[in-house]
């Protein structure tokens, strides 16, 4: 017995391929047991309507099934670097001149500051989530304990599509820069297939991108914060740097007529650049590995918003005051 116990004590590797690794649930052990279960579909499926979960499941029980427990290694510095780098991307060098070319004219900066603040608002929530039950869950932790399995469920389904799009999005974006600075098309990189227009381009370089992204934050949360914040203070002086060229070279007339679609364009233009928001909710997964979840997940996410929100306006204002010209030259 003594021999039993030390044996299931000792972690178990983390890269396991088994049958129970994947299907560990009883209803997957013989046909008998998935017929059976497919049997109380129904009445299952009721629970799962109703059921609710408690904070002693998402704090203990789930812990302990997970076997390999987070190291609480990262500090509010680390999760404000970890939302900068998560936020800032394609979107503030895409959107803005779409935006401003098709709804918004100079008020783009407005409609910066509108989806800010809607961000800033989803941040509080989030910040509640986090603190309040400090699991790699998050919300979904959160909306199971609160709300039930159902809304935690759908809520999971968003959270994946919203993750899924907006990983495509930059690591597309990624080839797209690639081939501008080789001075080449940007789909000349590009796989050209037969399928059907709009589906028709393989990305091998987005695939790799997300691909080696992926092996990165595998690796160690340590790691991957310390690469983190290299490539976000990279990416910070080039936007500082823009932003000071951009005003060094102004011409305010350029901001004149500064609402030419009036206010209903400039929410319009909110609704599509809240998109460059997008990312900030993963702050709210690592509070199992934050060393004080209470103070620092709510200082990460606050402190990068605000340093995201405040970027983002300034360069929504810089390219209506810049001449193209004057730039080349």
């Amino acid at each position: 017995m003594g021999e039993a116990t030390s044996d299931d004590s000792k972690p178990r590797s983390y890269w396991r391929w088994s049958k129970q690794d994947f299907f560990p649930e009883d209803s997957f052990q013989n046909w008998t047991s998935y017929l059976s279960a497919l049997s109380q579909t129904k009445s299952r499926l009721q629970d799962r309507l109703s059921s609710r979960s408690d904070e002693a499941t998402e704090l203990v029980n789930l812990r302990k099934q997970s076997e390999n427990t987070m190291k609480r290694c990262l500090n509010w510095w680390d999760l404000t670097w970890f939302g900068f780098g998560s936020v800032i991307g394609a979107g503030i060098f895409v959107l803005t001149g779409q935006e401003a070319r098709d709804h918004a004219g100079p008020a783009i900066v407005l409609s910066y500051v509108a989806s800010g603040l809607s961000a800033m608002l989803s941040v509080f929530c989030y910040t509640e989530f986090a603190v309040e039950i400090p699991v790699a869950g998050g919300s979904f932790a959160y909306l199971r304990v609160e709300l039930g399995d159902l809304a935690a469920f759908i809520t999971a389904g968003n959270i994946l599509l919203e993750s899924v799009v907006g990983s495509a999005a930059v690591s597309r974006a990624w080839t797209s820069y690639f081939t501008t600075l080789l001075d080449r098309h940007p789909n000349s990189l590009r796989i050209h297939t037969n399928l059907q227009q709009g589906y028709n381009l393989l990305d091998p370089i987005a695939v790799g991108v997300i691909a080696l992204a992926t092996m990165l934050a595998i690796a160690s949360a340590k790691k991957t914060s310390v690469f983190n914040w290299i490539a976000s203070a990279v990416n910070t002086v080039v936007i500082i740097f823009v932003i000071i060229a951009g005003f060094a070279h102004a011409n305010t007339s350029n901001l004149k007529p500064f609402m030419p679609y009036g206010a209903r364009g400039v929410f319009q233009a909110s609704a599509i650049v809240y998109f460059a928001y997008l990312g900030f909710d993963s702050i709210a997964t690592m509070a199992e590995e934050t060393k004080n979840p209470s103070r620092d997940i709510p200082l990460g996410l606050l402190g990068s918003m605000s340093m995201i929100t405040l970027i983002y306006c300034l360069m929504a204002l810089k390219p209506h005051q810049i001449k193209l010209s004057q730039l080349i030259c």
